[in-house]
């Protein structure tokens, strides 16, 4: 398993990262474009509304980072780490490509990003995840995160979300 840093949108294999959040993007159509006649062009504009938020937002901080864990060159898990300074982060987007689930990669991706944080000094890393996601939960739990608080805070936009717990990690 190897571990992909991205900084720059010319790292990132669009097809890749599609397929790898192929289902949520699917998920997305309805949620976005419930009316679309054409599934298939609404699910081609979700994706095209995914990478231009990539490209125009999320990579505008040069601190952030795309992390992606490949195996043979596939795609397997991916999560977007936002540097929001002082040695904190916030996690979003966690997804494991579906053929891959249940075999610990999104454990070794979270894994992976905490040591390579870890070696950079201190840090505090954040996340929202929802209360019935309890492979997600377990997956934070056994790489050491616990619930620091009942709703979930976004830390983003700053709302706060009563389905999710805020879940922490921190390194001194």
């Amino acid at each position: 398993m190897d571990l992909l840093e991205i900084q720059e949108f010319s790292q990132i294999d669009g097809r890749k990262l599609m397929d790898l959040y192929g289902e949520s993007n699917a998920e997305n159509v309805d949620y976005f474009y419930p009316d679309a006649a054409d599934k298939s062009a609404a699910l081609a504009k979700v994706e095209a509304d995914f990478l231009a938020f990539i490209w125009d937002v999320f990579l505008q901080n040069r601190a952030n980072r795309y992390m992606v864990l490949t195996e043979d060159g596939v795609w397997i898990s991916a999560l977007r780490l936002y540097a929001l300074g002082d040695g904190e982060y916030y996690i979003e987007a966690l997804e494991t490509h579906p053929a891959y689930r249940r075999r610990g990669y999104g454990a070794a991706l979270l894994s992976m990003v905490l040591e390579r944080l870890r070696k950079e000094g201190p840090f505090r890393v954040r996340d929202c995840v929802n209360k019935k996601n309890t492979p997600s939960l377990r997956t934070h739990e056994k790489c050491g995160f616990r619930a620091a608080d009942a709703v979930g805070h976004d830390l983003l936009d700053g709302s706060v979300n009563e389905r999710c717990f805020t879940m922490e990690y921190r390194a001194t």
